[in-house]
């Protein structure tokens, strides 16, 4: 059993069938989204990491805003100690891991050279950009090595 499902308590087989075709085409909104913004363009990835354009720090700020935003509100309307799907819900801090700074850095570098991060992955093969293929293949690589490596790392 997976450590994500241990974690959470649920399984897969658990979760209403109709769910699926919902969260696929939320994906499928969520990548028109992407490349509507243009955040899977090679060339607004490579003009960030060259300071040459705001776009994607703009977009990616908008993004944390949101983030933050949501979760205040979050905080303040829950009526519930529970999220939609009866998990508990729980915010609290955690300890500082300089293995966050290393993996940020290590993403960080595999962006600059792929021009991809794990999101817009899909959004790419689904626009025929198919080197996005070799992307995934690495992302895929990554996290298996992560798993393995997960109990030998200091966490």
């Amino acid at each position: 059993m997976s450590d994500a499902v241990k974690e959470s308590g649920t399984r897969l087989s658990s979760v209403a069938w109709w769910k699926y075709p919902l969260w696929l085409l939320l994906g499928v909104g969520f990548g028109a989204v992407l490349t509507k913004a243009q955040v899977i363009s090679v060339i607004r990835v490579r003009r960030m990491f060259a300071f040459q354009e705001p776009h994607m720090f703009l977009v990616i700020g908008a993004a944390v805003v949101t983030g933050v935003v949501s979760m205040f509100i979050v905080r303040a309307l829950r009526k519930s100690k529970t999220d939609v799907s009866g998990q508990p819900m729980e915010f609290k801090k955690r300890p500082f891991q300089t293995g966050i700074v290393a993996g940020g850095l290590l993403f960080g570098v595999g962006w600059y050279f792929t021009a991809a991060c794990p999101g817009p992955i899909y959004a790419l093969i689904g626009t025929g950009t198919w080197t996005a293929l070799a992307i995934l293949a690495g992302a895929l690589v990554g996290a298996f090595l992560y798993g393995w490596l997960k109990p030998r790392l200091p966490h």
